[in-house]
């Protein structure tokens, strides 16, 4: 029988996560100069469109069909087939499975916008849109089914195989995305004038507004995953809050000592550091864990960010020290945090008493997620580069994508715009 508090619940999770992607669209969009801004926030937009697509016609069927050891799922849900009257959920909380089926599809979404930050200001959209495809097809649906096929009853291998823990999309969401930014900002190399010229942030208005929106939506993303309005979401819900303020914090503070001045882009990416590194944990630690997370995230995280320039990869909008490096510490936290007495379906790690079984168990998923993600993204924009072309031609690049590329503009700019 169907729960109608939890299909509640869940369906305005789904409203919560997907707009978040709209909100990475402004949070992106700010971050980058103005000549380029629309481009930006296009990409999000592209990724709403093209994985709804694939995500009706083959993508939820496979993410959460019958698993074939493991590591895929079956195409007996193709274009959503068996799914109209059919649920989601444990006796007493079941959901509609169409109600799951759009939560999940606003996870695919969000995830493989968070990889245009790492190529922001050169890239060529219609090469993105087909990157939007193929990456869900072979990147994010087989790694969804690793870790989140087991909430519909099927069995990936990092949960029901490996042991392993991710509440929210540690691995699934943040690694991947990490792991696949990378890849991309190598492939594609460095904007012209890398290292040279300023590429501030043209409004940080935007960037606050959009951190905002990502912060709010994030409850959704964490608490929603509970799949039940209970006290499992509710825990899941207050982590995230007190992660993220304690990471906004503490990279503001790591700010402040190594550079002086504590800035409103390291509070929004702070923010956004501590959402993601409880995003694997909130359901398996205490509020106080929380904390400690948050606040070693957000200096990890701003540190990393600050490498990029050392290991000379332009990861543009900081995707990789933020979503990967934050990703990595929540999955290890689990392993060091987690409590059966937060969520009896959890394990113990070492400060609970669990020895180090969970904390291994969770660096196999880190390394195989990393890895596979890396390889495969790094050969599929190979591929792209090779026949198509990804990268945007150095004139456009120069003269702003926006106008190149959708004939219009953010801002009615006057002068020379290559300064902006």
């Amino acid at each position: 029988m169907i729960n109608s508090g939890d299909t509640a619940w869940v369906l305005a999770s789904g409203a919560l996560v997907l707009f978040m992607t709209p909100g990475l669209a402004i949070f992106y969009g700010g971050m980058v100069r103005a000549k380029s801004a629309l481009n930006m926030m296009m990409m999000s937009f592209a990724a709403i469109g093209i994985t709804t697509i694939i995500w009706v016609l083959y993508g939820y069927s496979l993410t959460f069909g019958t698993s074939h050891n493991g590591l895929i799922g079956g195409f007996e849900h193709l274009g959503l087939a068996k799914t109209l009257d059919s649920t989601v959920g444990a006796e007493g909380h079941q959901i509609p499975t169409l109600a799951f089926a759009m939560f999940q599809l606003t996870f695919a979404i969000i995830t493989v916008a968070l990889l245009s930050g790492a190529i922001a200001d050169r890239t060529k959209y219609s090469s993105w849109v087909l990157f939007v495809g193929v990456w869900i097809t072979l990147v994010y649906i087989p790694v969804a089914h690793w870790a989140f096929a087991s909430q519909s009853g099927s069995g990936g291998w990092i949960v029901d195989k490996l042991g392993a823990l991710d509440f929210a999309g540690g691995t699934v969401v943040e690694i991947n995305s990490g792991a696949a930014a990378l890849a991309l900002a190598l492939v594609l190399g460095k904007r012209d004038g890398f290292r040279k010229d300023p590429m501030r942030p043209h409004n940080m208005p935007l960037v606050l507004l959009g951190a905002g929106m990502l912060w709010f939506g994030w409850f959704g993303f964490n608490a929603g995953s509970a799949l039940s309005a209970g006290s499992l979401a509710a825990t899941a819900m207050i982590n995230t809050q007190i992660a993220s303020a304690a990471a906004s914090m503490s990279w503001a503070l790591y700010e402040k000592r190594r550079d002086g001045k504590a800035t409103t882009l390291g509070v929004a990416s702070g923010a956004i550091a501590g959402a993601v590194v409880i995003t694997p944990a909130c359901g398996f630690i205490n509020p106080l864990g929380a904390l400690i997370l948050g606040l070693i995230a957000g200096v990890a995280s701003s540190y990393a960010v600050s490498r990029k320039y050392k290991f000379g990869y332009d990861d543009s909008l900081d995707v990789v020290g933020v979503h990967g490096i934050s990703g990595i510490i929540g999955m290890l936290g689990i392993g060091i945090l987690a409590t059966v007495t937060v969520n009896a379906a959890g394990r113990d790690g070492l400060v609970a008493g669990g020895g180090s079984a969970l904390l291994m168990d969770q660096v196999v998923a880190i390394v195989v997620v990393a890895a596979f993600s890396f390889c495969a993204t790094w050969l599929i924009a190979k591929a792209i580069s090779a026949t198509v072309g990804f990268r945007a031609f150095k004139d456009d690049e120069l003269t702003g994508l926006d106008t190149v590329y959708h004939a219009e503009s953010a801002y009615d700019i006057t002068g020379n715009s290559n300064r902006y």
